[in-house]
């Protein structure tokens, strides 16, 4: 760091700003990027696996709907609190047909985007000194939003050996202060999918202990349909006394820049949460909830055939790596792949910078998503063709 550089990053220290804030950790997808910007290009072009995008486009009808609805002067004024009502009940029918459960309109929330109703669950959930626990490795945007709202982290380890599933057992012994559990399925970094009876058992764990189950399904489009139905929780009638469900509709619909999620809860949850929303958002997007409020039923079949684009990316990545004695797939799944470095190659952060600067791969250092992930690299190759996918095993070799 030169001279002037050092004496911007004091002065920017000695900011009077939140203490929550400064602690928490900088958008790792831009630091990760701004390492390719010392990429000479000798290996070919960049390829970017940091973020995970869908790789095709919208449906078309779905964008001439965006388009129509983003300019309907009806769209430019403040909309329900808890979302457009059509919108609400389509992806209620759409829940109650994936998980042969019972869901109401009046159980859903939509928000501006998958970040916000995790951010808002936050605050509507978690009082002062109550923990919420992750287990790591982690979606990082979830301990950033915790630790900018001042909310202890109970960190619940997962190991490689047993495919990245959290353990029940150990999360009742870490219960102690807890006010929810969050688990993320199929999970974001490592693609692992979460049987229905390990949700089931969390579910138990956090009624037990007068805690809440926080179930993170942004990727559940992706799961095979032949898998049947991810969890029987909403099955019972008491889910609303201890599940918060969220949902975004970025990846299903590839709508990412619409910002549009969705929390689904019981009614006194709601009735807390519309605070919270009122504050932060006081009505989600109307025009992406006018289009989308169309597309979840027509574009079923669409989503399908996606479903099976990203299985195909997903078995071209491992066919691609299999040559690769010296790197292994600790897990693989919808989106993304969680890779051991070879032993020698440094922490994950060095061998990340390493990869984008000498030979433009981009991908996020285990280190990003908690403790203990020094020697994983995560790759989302959602967003990559065949071709780019091929030519990954020679960036890593």
């Amino acid at each position: 760091m030169d001279a002037a550089a050092r004496g911007w990053f004091l002065a920017l220290m000695d900011l009077p700003l939140s203490p929550r804030i400064r602690a928490t950790g900088a958008p790792p997808i831009p630091a990760v990027r701004g390492w390719a910007a010392r990429y000479q290009g000798g290996a070919g072009p960049v390829l970017d696996l940091t973020q995970a995008v869908p790789g095709y486009p919208p449906h078309p009808e779905l964008l001439s709907r965006l388009a129509a609805a983003a300019g309907d002067v009806k769209s430019a004024g403040y909309g329900p609190i808890a979302g457009e009502g059509a919108l609400r009940e389509a992806l209620a029918a759409d829940m109650t047909r994936a998980y042969a459960g019972r869901i109401g309109a009046g159980d859903i929330a939509i928000t501006a985007g998958g970040n916000l109703a995790f951010t808002l669950a936050m605050m509507t959930l978690a009082g002062a000194g109550e923990a919420v626990m992750l287990p790591a490795p982690w979606y990082f945007n979830h301990r950033m939003a915790l630790e900018a709202l001042g909310i202890p982290c109970r960190v619940l380890p997962c190991r490689a050996e047993d495919g990245f599933l959290p353990d029940p057992a150990l999360a009742a012994t870490l219960m102690q202060g807890v006010r929810a559990v969050v688990l993320v399925t199929p999970n974001n970094p490592t693609g692992a999918t979460y049987s229905p009876d390990l949700i089931a058992q969390f579910a138990k764990l956090c009624r037990d202990h007068g805690a809440w189950l926080v179930l993170d399904e942004t990727y559940r489009d992706f799961i095979p349909e032949a898998a049947g139905a991810p969890h029987g929780l909403f099955q019972d009638a008491a889910w609303r006394d201890h599940v918060v469900h969220l949902y975004s509709f970025s990846k299903a619909y590839c709508v990412p820049g619409h910002r549009v999620g969705a929390i689904a809860a019981g009614s006194g949850f709601q009735r807390e949460l519309a605070k919270a929303i009122d504050t932060v958002q006081i009505c989600p997007p109307r025009a992406p909830q006018i289009a989308l409020a169309w597309g979840v039923e027509a574009l079923r079949d669409w989503r399908a055939g996606n479903r099976a684009i990203m299985a195909e990316r997903a078995a071209c990545f491992r066919a691609a790596m299999a040559p690769l004695n010296a790197w292994r797939i600790d897990a693989l799944g919808t989106y993304f792949a969680y890779l051991r470095l070879p032993d020698g190659a440094g922490d994950s952060e060095a061998a990340a910078e390493a990869l984008a600067v000498e030979r433009g791969l981009l991908g996020l250092p285990g280190s990003f998503f908690g403790p203990g992930q020094e020697r994983h690299l995560r790759l989302a190759f959602a967003n990559a063709e065949e071709a780019v996918i091929a030519a990954v095993p020679g960036r890593l070799a």
